[in-house]
């Protein structure tokens, strides 16, 4: 073939790019660079933007409200992981099963991408309070001269509970997504 037959088709987001793929939905011809696959066929872009602009059903007041209850049932959990110490390995995982449920409780199930991923940040604002005050009294610690291995045990268990508790929290919320 050559560039002047006119059964050639080109993608129309890159117009020097030849193409034998088409949208599923729209039809548009696309290279595989724009191509997305889902469980249908190809798909472009713009049609599986648009799809999943009608899965946000969120309202604006979901995201202060699943912030608070993410936040503060993620300081409480906190306070628990602290006191258990190894055992938060173990507690962290549920913690954070409860706190998304709670948080889709809240906004009854609205979904979001934007919402999902302020509960996660709200998760590790939440645990961080006593992550800082550990941080500070090691730094007081060392400042005087003293070192203590506790102190980093103090330190080690609500990092990992923040870790575990916030890839949970943002699993549970977003669950399967297409790209």
């Amino acid at each position: 073939m050559t560039d002047a037959d006119p059964t050639t088709l080109y993608c129309s987001n890159h117009p020097q790019t030849p193409t034998n793929l088409r949208c599923n939905r729209c039809e548009k011809p696309i290279c595989p660079k724009c191509a997305i696959a889902t469980p249908t066929g190809y798909r472009c872009k713009e049609c599986v933007r648009g799809q999943q602009k009608t899965f946000e059903t969120a309202q604006w007041y979901d995201f202060p409200l699943s912030f608070a209850v993410v936040a503060i049932l993620s300081f409480l959990g906190s306070l628990l992981a602290s006191a258990l110490g190894f055992w938060t390995i173990f507690i962290a995982p549920v913690a954070g099963l409860v706190i998304s449920e709670a948080a889709r409780f809240v906004v009854r199930r609205r979904r979001s991408r934007i919402l999902f991923i302020s509960a996660t940040i709200a998760a590790v604002v939440g645990g961080l309070p006593l992550l800082l005050w550990g941080l500070a009294y090691f730094i007081v610690g060392l400042s005087q001269g003293s070192f203590n291995i506790n102190i980093i045990f103090q330190l080690l268990w609500p990092g990992i509970y923040i870790v575990i508790i916030a890839s949970t929290v943002y699993y549970r919320l977003s669950g399967i997504n297409i790209r």
